[in-house]
């Protein structure tokens, strides 16, 4: 089952809260997870910025708005009970329980920004399906995506060469190599045809990684692979990374699990998404702090 918006969690929410007992977070995100039938990769889905779960944050999303519409109450920080009200709201099965719904109380209608009196007790879609976070998060994630566009791009219009240097100092960046330096000066050493550089796997050099580097418009198949795979074992190496601006067939993601040789592929979704996590070929244009309340300093 598909994570669901935080609107379809309030009701199974205050249906496990019905006994009136005051229920810890931990105990209450378990029990929807059940609810939901989600799998364990579903529910350790993260939101684009990894700062929190998907599905945690828009059960305290949920929470949230019935609280804000006296549904429920938090007798203390991390832990919720249901109030008459909404006990109340379970026992009116025919209406659902959504932004919609909680407007009719005053509470929650000051509490809003900005009320959309236009729609109705029946409206349980559009926006209201997405908290802040989300929007946060789409904002965020189609930045990103914009971005990593534009670093293929750039990597695809540029020479072989300068490749070549953009994947060790990838690399270095991301604490291999040690100093740009020591690594650099391995780019195209190896005088082997499969082998584009080698890099310290450590500052220390314990181990070394054999690199293949790759400005591609198609995708790359086995036989791309299996050549690379000759060179190491030319080498008598035991791991290499094959590095591509365009993406790898199936074949070539199977045949590179099989070997001996541990062999990382890296496509250029990938790519560009560890250049914009390492700070290569990008700067920081701007800053935005998410603040959340701090209930303890609130506390007697």
């Amino acid at each position: 089952m598909a994570i669901p918006d935080f609107q379809s969690i309030m009701r199974p929410l205050l249906e496990h809260l019905a006994d009136g007992d005051i229920r810890q977070n931990q105990e209450t995100n378990e029990y929807l997870a059940r609810h939901f039938q989600l799998t364990d990769d579903e529910r350790s889905q993260m939101l684009p910025s990894g700062y929190a779960r998907l599905f945690d944050n828009r059960i305290g999303w949920a929470k949230t708005h019935l609280k804000k519409a006296g549904l429920i109450e938090a007798p203390s920080r991390g832990k919720y009970r249901i109030t008459k009200r909404g006990l109340d709201a379970l026992s009116q099965e025919s209406h659902p329980i959504n932004v919609a719904y909680l407007r009719q109380f005053d509470e929650y209608k000051n509490g809003q920004s900005a009320p959309k009196a236009e729609k109705t007790d029946s409206d349980a879609g559009g926006d209201d399906e997405l908290t802040p976070s989300d929007y946060l998060e789409i904002g965020y994630q189609k930045i990103r995506e914009e971005l990593e566009a534009e670093l293929i791009a750039k990597i695809k219009g540029s020479s072989p060469a300068f490749f070549e240097q953009l994947v060790v100092e990838l690399l270095v960046a991301m604490g291999y190599g040690g100093s740009r330096k020591d690594a650099g000066e391995t780019v195209g050493k190896s005088g082997d045809g499969g082998i584009d550089g080698v890099i310290k796997e450590d500052r220390l050099g314990l181990d070394v990684i054999y690199l293949q580097a790759k400005r591609w418009e198609g995708t790359v198949g086995r036989p791309e692979i299996q050549k690379f795979a000759g060179a190491l074992q030319g080498q008598r190496a035991k791991k290499g990374i094959f590095l591509t601006t365009s993406g790898f067939s199936s074949d070539a993601r199977n045949y590179a699990s099989y070997l001996d040789s541990r062999i990382v592929l890296i496509g250029g979704d990938q790519l560009a998404a560890l250049m914009i996590d390492a700070d290569v070929g990008v700067s920081k244009v701007a800053t935005y702090e998410v603040k959340a309340l701090d209930s303890d300093y609130f506390e007697d």
